[in-house]
């Protein structure tokens, strides 16, 4: 971790502990050396910083591009592992610097949805974790974070003292034979296969 996202990291938990009573339950299960993929449902802005709790080191990450636009976080996010993405179009330069980032053997936090959530409840999962699956035969942890929508839900303002946790799942491995093929329809499978196992996790 350089010292900005260091500096981010801690703060992060802290202010999180303070005001939200956040909590990560089996953080044990986080694969925390080599190249990893953590998949996660998207709640709200929260997310990000709160996921990447998760990992004992720093992981990279999609942004909109249009968040860099201004001076201090177009000064900031990078040096907080943030890769700038187009939502208004397929920018496959942001998924070809997350295969670089995993090639590498670092840790990628991607979000199955693609977007926040509207209600509050589970999307179904788009092609893009698949893609990464494919090309860099990276495990995925699949983690479900509970209580950011009711925190900042998208279009609303931020609310202070509703309890955030992240579960962790089991690792999720796939063989060669899983990824050999080709096609949007293998990436989307891939990507469903990870959101089913974020569903199947539950507050204990």
């Amino acid at each position: 971790m350089n010292f900005y996202y260091w500096l981010g990291y801690h703060l992060s938990r802290w202010l999180a502990r303070l005001f939200f009573g956040f909590r990560i339950i089996h953080r044990e299960r986080v694969i925390q050396t080599g190249p990893v993929i953590l998949a996660v449902n998207h709640q709200s802005f929260l997310d990000p910083p709160l996921a990447g709790n998760a990992s004992d080191r720093a992981i990279f990450f999609l942004a909109k591009k249009s968040l860099m636009d201004g001076p201090v976080l177009g000064w900031l996010l990078p040096k907080l592992n943030v890769i700038p993405v187009n939502l208004e179009g397929g920018d496959r330069s942001a998924l070809k610097a997350l295969i670089r980032v995993l090639s590498a053997g670092e840790c990628a936090l991607v979000f199955p949805e693609g977007t926040r959530t509207p209600d509050g409840n589970l999307q179904p999962a788009e092609p893009g974790l698949g893609l990464l699956i494919a090309k860099t035969r990276a495990p995925v942890v699949p983690m479900r974070i509970f209580g950011a929508f009711d925190a900042w839900p998208i279009g609303g303002k931020l609310r202070l003292f509703r309890k955030i946790t992240v579960v962790v799942g089991e690792p999720v491995y796939f063989s060669e034979a899983e990824v050999s093929s080709s096609g949007r329809d293998l990436y989307v499978r891939l990507s469903q296969r990870v959101m089913d196992a974020i569903a199947a996790l539950r507050l204990p």
